[in-house]
């Protein structure tokens, strides 16, 4: 199965011949479903905040940044903006005319509305003597204004990342998804020295142009915010890709006979993530981002969820360096009574009536990791993830985010559990990465590796199989301190598709 060749070519990735032997053996035995228990709903699993919370939550995180936190946002920008485009791309395979169409066709919708996009004016220039502002001339040109915005000798952006997208329109130009992050990042999580750190996950072959944007658009930035920003990249690594297979699970080779991977998902980022380091981590989606008018809420609520990742950060710290000290009845019952008003859990039940020793044991080593907030919108009908208690290989119940995928919906009973949930993850989460003693974490070791899920596609007419690693917020986090707030859905504002930059959420006042 594996050949001389090969090992040449997994020296170059920096994948062992043992990983690529678990990759295949784990296209044989598949992924075990998680056991969803049940929903976390807003009484159980999911906290609210009040007002006077929202305010003293703030507070905290407010003082603690005058005291030294250093804040850092980090940015999934990887990849292709192809999908959002992926409606006006059929239009393009298979035109019509507009006025047959249905108004809500989503190719009608997008020259009807045309001069609402931030893009407008960079298109109008590539169309001298039209008359684009004209509604029934840009109908009559919809084929060729729809292929200049996406192909290369046009706005190019069937190639761009979302993240160099123009998404807003001011006054004096437009922003693209990237600047809008920097502005959102000035608004909450920069340093007592006025400087933001935003980090990019990118692709090489974007990597350029990220720069290009931020070199030509900093002074300006800068001067809107009273900001300085030091802006980092990095790639999804190498040896996180995972190989394709055939159907037979025999390794997919190329026309060359080389063996053919694939990127391993964006749970691969965990390992961009373990080389960041700042005192809180702020963690949000290049898609979800508004006009910088618009962040007052969204601001209020980023500050308020790290203020609670740093009180809870605090109460940790205490407990494990009285758990060092000297055990106690008491000192047990404190975190006990901590872990089931905080962290919606307990101590698993076998333990219930161990030894303080074997109490306290655990309890050193379950408080003694990464700490992750996450923001919870009620579901309102997006698709992916949301918030539930699964029951751990200690026979302990914790909170994860879990995908449809993840889960066994032939069961019935798994199926009505996952349909029940009211809450869905907006990926807007808040990370503590140090411990108590300021080091630095090693993300890799609280991986669930029984995560993830295998995906049928095909390469060059060929059905192959495709393997995903454990999702960033699923089964990469699945083993750090977690809690859930609730959190308006206001501040959850995705660019899925072009159109939805026409929402009120994305227009001009």
């Amino acid at each position: 199965m594996i050949q001389e060749p090969d090992l040449k070519q997994l020296k170059e990735k920096g994948i062992s011949v043992d990983v690529l032997e678990d990759q295949i053996n784990r296209f044989k035995e598949g992924f075990p479903p998680l056991k969803a228990e049940r929903p976390a709903t807003l009484t159980n699993g999911i906290i609210g905040l009040s007002e006077d919370s929202l305010h003293t939550l703030k507070e905290l995180y407010r003082k603690e940044i005058n005291q030294g936190l250093t804040p850092l946002k980090f940015v999934p920008a990887s990849g292709a903006a192809t999908r959002m485009f992926k409606a006006l791309y059929q239009f393009l395979e298979n035109p019509e005319d507009l006025k047959q169409l249905d108004d809500q066709h989503p190719a009608k919708e997008f020259i009807n509305h045309l001069p609402r996009f931030a893009f407008f004016n960079a298109l109008k220039e590539l169309f001298p003597g039209k008359n684009l502002d004209n509604i029934e001339e840009r109908q009559s040109l919809a084929t060729e204004i729809i292929a200049k915005a996406l192909n290369e000798e046009g706005l190019n952006y069937g190639f761009l990342p979302k993240g160099l997208i123009q998404f807003h329109h001011y006054q004096d130009g437009s922003h693209t998804a990237m600047l809008e992050h920097l502005a959102e990042a000035a608004s909450y999580a920069k340093s007592r020295e006025d400087n933001a750190q935003v980090h990019f996950t990118v692709s090489p072959e974007h990597l350029e142009m990220f720069k290009k944007e931020f070199a030509e658009n900093i002074e300006s930035i800068q001067k809107q915010t009273g900001t300085t920003f030091q802006v980092t990249y990095s790639f999804q690594k190498a040896h996180t890709d995972t190989v394709a297979v055939l159907p037979d699970n025999e390794p997919f080779r190329d026309e060359k006979g080389n063996l053919v991977f694939r990127p391993g998902g964006h749970g691969s980022l965990i390992e961009n993530l373990n080389d960041c380091d700042a005192g809180i981590i702020f963690i949000k989606n290049i898609d979800n981002v508004l006009p910088s008018e618009k962040i007052g809420q969204v601001s209020d609520y980023k500050q308020a969820l790290g203020g609670l990742a740093l009180d809870i950060r605090n109460k940790v710290f205490d407990f494990i360096r009285q758990l060092e000290d000297e055990l106690s009845i008491d000192l047990i019952t404190s975190i006990r009574q901590f872990l089931k008003e905080t962290l919606h859990t307990d101590i698993p039940g076998h333990l219930a009536d161990g030894s303080l020793g074997e109490q306290g044991a655990y309890l050193l080593h379950f408080l003694n990791r990464p700490i992750r907030v996450c923001g919870m919108v009620k579901n309102e009908g997006e698709p992916g993830g949301g918030p539930f208690w699964v029951r751990n290989t200690d026979g302990q119940e914790t909170l994860q985010i879990v995908e449809s995928s993840q889960l066994d919906l032939t069961d019935p009973e798994q199926k009505k559990i996952f349909e029940g949930s009211t809450h869905f993850n907006p990926v807007d989460l808040v990370c503590i990465t140090r411990d108590f003693e300021g080091n630095k974490f090693d993300l890799l070791q609280y991986i669930d590796e029984n995560t993830g899920f295998i995906s049928e596609k095909s390469i060059n007419g060929k059905s192959i199989k495709a393997l995903e690693r454990p999702g960033l917020w699923n089964g990469a986090m699945a083993n750090w301190l977690t809690i859930f707030v609730e959190v308006p859905v206001d501040t959850f504002n995705p660019v899925k598709t072009v159109n939805d930059l026409l929402r009120k959420a994305h227009q001009p006042e």
